[in-house]
């Protein structure tokens, strides 16, 4: 698998949220870029291109006239770059994260981590700077501006995150509360941050968890059902099963997992977000973001 290094302006578009036509503009008056050119007279821009024009978007997003920005040099740019970071934090490392990517840079992203770490604690770092940054990441690789590659790189280095965290959690962890919740993905599903993330809230808050991770067929929840007959499954869909399977999937749930248990199921993810609650099995429970599910673990903890 070959690995994206020039870009379109379509990508430069998709990317920094400036306009094709502005970009172009931007060229021509100010020589802000300097694509090379197929023999087609079609534009293409290298890794550095793209990178300078997220340090300039992000001090025009901030202001800046684009006409002074043009005529810093590299080293004024990057200075500037860094005093505007220190009072849009989130902003900045959201960019330098996607700078990582690119470059496949481990030790940026951490560094950026570590900055972020001095002023957020895990959670507001994850509801402000990772989840905008894998939202954005979705729509990038949806229209094709980064290979799947780039998108790998950097969901295994944010799941790192979240795993450590969810260590950390289970060494000072205390069961306070009922119920016990086991958390799986279903079968031929393999995107596990959002599960992951679950799992660090409910250790979090003193809920104890059994977590099973991806890929799990609905036949392997009766081995957990063995030895805890009352529990609340918790699985999270982004892309399996398909839309379209899920009324027969909860429906198998409900026959056959929880038939003689008394079990629940709270579901999540994209592909829930247009189910409608009042026509779901009653043994499964739309949760529409982490923050209703926090919520539902508060009441949980008062009852």
């Amino acid at each position: 698998m070959t690995v994206k290094t020039e870009f379109s302006i379509k990508d430069l578009e998709n990317l920094s949220s400036v306009k094709a036509h502005t970009i172009r503009i931007w060229e021509k008056r100010y020589n802000l870029l300097d694509p090379d050119r197929t023999d087609t007279n079609i534009r293409t821009y290298q890794l550095e291109n793209l990178k300078k024009l997220l340090n300039v978007t992000f001090l025009y997003d901030k202001g800046y006239k684009i006409s002074k920005i043009a005529k810093l040099s590299e080293e004024e740019l990057l200075a500037l770059v860094q005093k505007e970071a220190t009072l849009d934090q989130e902003e900045f490392a959201i960019k330098a994260l996607k700078t990582s990517m690119f470059d496949f840079d481990y030790a940026l992203f951490n560094a950026t981590y570590d900055q972020l770490l001095e002023t957020h604690d895990f959670r507001s770092l994850f509801f402000e700077v990772f989840i905008p940054l894998l939202t954005d990441i979705g729509m990038l690789w949806q229209t094709g501006t980064i290979d799947p590659a780039h998108e790998r790189f950097i969901s295994e280095l944010i799941k790192q995150k979240v795993i450590l965290n969810i260590e950390r959690a289970q060494q000072n962890f205390e069961k306070k509360h009922d119920p016990i919740f086991a958390l799986y993905l279903p079968y031929e599903e393999i995107h596990e941050i959002g599960l992951l993330y679950v799992n660090y809230e409910l250790i979090a808050s003193g809920f104890k968890s059994i977590y099973l991770g991806a890929n799990i067929p609905l036949d392997s929840l009766f081995h957990v059902l063995k030895h805890h007959p009352t529990i609340t499954f918790i699985s999270y869909f982004t892309v399996q099963p398909e839309r379209s399977t899920l009324p027969e999937y909860f429906q198998e749930f409900q026959s056959s997992v929880c038939s003689s248990a008394n079990c629940s199921l709270w579901i999540m993810g994209s592909q829930t977000h247009a189910l409608d609650p009042k026509q779901l099995p009653k043994s499964v429970t739309k949760i529409a973001s982490v923050e209703q599910l926090r919520s539902r673990l508060e009441t949980l903890k008062k009852s």
